[in-house]
């Protein structure tokens, strides 16, 4: 995400909340360890201090993250059932037909983080560069395995940016969630995966695998010494983003509400430290901002997910 994208910040003023006995819930649509769902639990209790209200986080993954995104669409919209999902959110209808519709079927809340993703590779593979990675990969051709969390997810998106400006070519296999396919690249039963800083740094300098670059145009505090894709591959950007959504049709108040416990709860320095510490950067935006980033976010991506031909079933 550039610089641009942190313009979205909007100076929402916090609102008075009566404390409830009913728990909020955070769906997360994708498995507990993954980059989201570690944002989500970080949010989760200074949020319910701002609003006033215990808020709890609940994994509802599988299909590519509309089992959750889809049960949240069909919640009351009364605020009590939020969403907080990432790139796949923005291009779901494109994978399954009967996925929820993000302009039609949510009201949008606020951006919550983002933070560049990893390229790492198993120690095994020859190539200590990125651009010696390159030229194997086209070398190998589809012989060689990209992991990622799933089929439209963030991670796959990036793989299919790198496909297509770097002209290489790989087999994309999707996995439930990002620690299973972690395990798999230690292992070596894959070749490399783009993902979460977060998981795959402590790996790197364990090494247990090797990073090779970062996926934003800037290089990452928490990997200095890493080059960015976009040095060797012009154009390249991409990161991982969190966004929170409600229910169509949550009235205005509960919405505005939410997304200033969000600004207050990402204002705390307690809070910003345990973000920077996941290697997650605090992006709060508010409804409007949420709203004209996932437009770009969906009309980025679409074409890309259109020519590969993949489908979600």
């Amino acid at each position: 995400m550039n610089s641009r994208r942190t313009l979205f910040a909007l100076p929402f003023l916090a609102v008075p909340a009566r404390a409830q006995t009913r728990a909020l819930r955070i769906i997360v649509p994708f498995g507990a360890g993954g980059i989201i769902d570690v944002a989500a639990r970080i949010l989760a209790e200074p949020l319910g201090q701002a609003i006033g209200q215990t808020v709890v986080v609940e994994n509802q993954p599988g299909a590519g993250a509309t089992i959750g995104a889809r049960n949240v669409a069909r919640a009351a919209p009364d605020g009590q059932t939020l969403l907080l999902s990432g790139a796949a959110h923005a291009v779901m209808p494109v994978l399954y037909n009967d996925a929820p519709d993000p302009a039609r079927d949510f009201t949008n809340i606020s951006l919550v983080s983002q933070q560049p993703f990893l390229l790492a590779v198993h120690p095994s593979n020859p190539a200590r560069t990125l651009p010696a990675f390159l030229a194997w990969l086209r070398e190998k051709r589809d012989t060689a395995t990209f992991a990622t969390t799933g089929v439209g997810a963030a991670s796959h998106l990036a793989g299919e940016l790198l496909k297509k400006l770097a002209g290489v070519d790989f087999t994309v296999v999707p996995y439930r969630g990002t620690p299973q396919a972690v395990t798999d690249l230690t292992a070596g039963r894959v070749d490399f995966m783009i993902d979460s800083q977060t998981l795959l740094a402590p790996l790197a300098r364990d090494n247990r695998v090797v990073g090779l670059a970062v996926t934003t145009p800037t290089r990452s505090v928490m990997l200095p010494d890493l080059p960015s894709i976009a040095d060797v591959v012009p154009g390249f950007e991409s990161s991982s983003w969190q966004g929170l959504y409600a229910p169509a049709g949550t009235p205005a108040l509960v919405v505005e509400r939410i997304a200033a416990g969000v600004v207050a709860a990402l204002a705390q320095p307690a809070v910003q430290r345990r973000f920077a510490d996941g290697g997650l950067q605090p992006m709060p935006t508010g409804p409007a901002a949420l709203n004209a980033f996932l437009a770009s976010e969906t009309a980025r991506w679409t074409p890309i997910l259109q020519a590969t031909g993949a489908r979600g079933g």
